[in-house]
């Protein structure tokens, strides 16, 4: 009930259904801090900026390039670039 009041409200731009019960799964047990929580796992290789910034430094450059300048696999860089819109040649 509580998402689709925000969705109501906000619109598109409003947490995932899923983020909005576990906030609410937090809230019922005294937990009211909404940052995420540390997770295991590896840690992430570089950040968006990164990527960003050499795509701006040669926007020719293909994704293996773009992979090998900064340490990851190819589908790694795809991936990124996916989520922030950019399209890059493979």
């Amino acid at each position: 009930e509580a998402h689709r009041i925000l969705v109501w409200i906000y619109g598109d731009y409003v947490l995932s259904e899923t983020t909005c019960r576990g906030w609410f799964r937090r809230f019922k047990n005294d937990d009211f801090d909404v940052e995420d929580k540390e997770r295991s796992g590896a840690p992430k290789k570089f950040e968006d900026e990164d990527l960003e910034a050499l795509v701006d430094e040669d926007p020719c450059q293909t994704q293996n390039e773009l992979a090998e300048s900064l340490g990851v696999d190819h589908t790694t860089v795809a991936k990124h670039l996916k989520a922030l819109e950019m399209i890059q040649k493979q």
